[in-house]
């Protein structure tokens, strides 16, 4: 098929990243694909993102190929060492990324808690069972100006992460980062919940975990990170935040219908986390790498 690849003007630039995008489209100016490449910086300023997508219709006529040949070919010129991509286990994703010579590097695991099946009792108990030496709080939104420095030094939770082959860098986070991210939410109409753990000896933040709700508080609401410093680890804290935010959320948004998350396959304590609250497997899927 006559195939044509036009470049888009991306509005999503952001302070730490950019992303570039491209349509494929027939010699009817019919769209075919389009392929994403988030260039991103810092401790990750080797890696590419590329999300590639194909209509049904117009797979297997090389439309993949040339959107995924135009996108590592931009990858090179910006100097990446690596080109990152997710598929759905035994989807024409996962299929076409293996034969193009990405290998899998990682697994994920996703699951959904039905709002319907939590019980306020339940959770209560989990909630309300003392945790010496912390305490629970929470916020909407933009982190309160006086928990802000600890909220992003608690970030680094987050490195040590089950990451089996996958070499994904660092991320660098500070108050600026924090609040960028959340100001993103709140820009596209939804609203972000958090709830952390409070070391009582200094007030210091141990864990938190993020939670996205829909602006108009139905659907599903997804959770964006659950992390404790490795100092503060084997207390259940954890288990205690999730089972708060769940709480929360079971309460503030009554026509919600559920909770998505997604693990690495490998991190059997979180896995045992998000199977103790209730969620159920809904899908896997598989992390790709192509070395350049």
């Amino acid at each position: 098929m006559s195939l044509r690849i036009t470049p888009l003007t991306d509005p999503a630039h952001g302070p730490h990243g950019r992303r570039l995008a491209w349509l494929a489209s027939d010699a009817d100016s019919i769209p075919a694909g389009t392929a994403f490449l988030r260039l991103l910086d810092g401790g990750q300023a080797h890696i590419a993102e590329l999300d590639l997508r194909v209509h049904p219709a117009e797979r297997r006529k090389g439309v993949g190929s040339r959107l995924l040949d135009t996108a590592v070919a931009t990858a090179r010129d910006n100097a990446r060492r690596r080109v990152v991509a997710q598929a759905e286990a035994g989807s024409p994703g996962d299929r076409f990324l293996a034969a193009r010579g990405f290998r899998k590097v990682l697994t994920f695991r996703y699951t959904r808690l039905a709002m319907a099946d939590v019980d306020p009792t339940v959770l209560a108990g989990i909630v309300e069972r003392p945790h010496p030496g912390y305490r629970l709080t929470s916020w909407q939104g933009t982190v309160p100006d006086d928990l802000a420095r600890t909220f992003a030094a608690s970030r680094r939770a987050m490195d040590d992460m089950p990451m089996d082959d996958a070499e994904y860098g660092t991320v660098a986070w500070d108050v600026d980062r924090v609040r960028a991210a959340a100001k993103a939410v709140e820009q596209r109409g939804d609203h972000l919940h958090t709830v952390v753990a409070i070391d009582a000896s200094d007030g210091s933040i141990a864990g938190f975990t993020e939670l996205v709700i829909p602006g108009n508080g139905t659907g599903d609401g997804q959770h964006y990170g659950t992390g404790v410093l490795p100092e503060h680890r084997g207390h259940g804290l954890g288990r205690w935040m999730k089972a708060e935010s769940i709480r929360q959320t079971h309460r503030d948004y009554p026509a919600l219908d559920g909770l998505l998350t997604d693990t690495v396959d490998s991190n059997a304590h979180m896995r045992r986390i998000n199977d103790g609250l209730g969620y159920t497997p809904t899908h896997t899927a598989h992390q790709y790498q192509l070395d350049l």
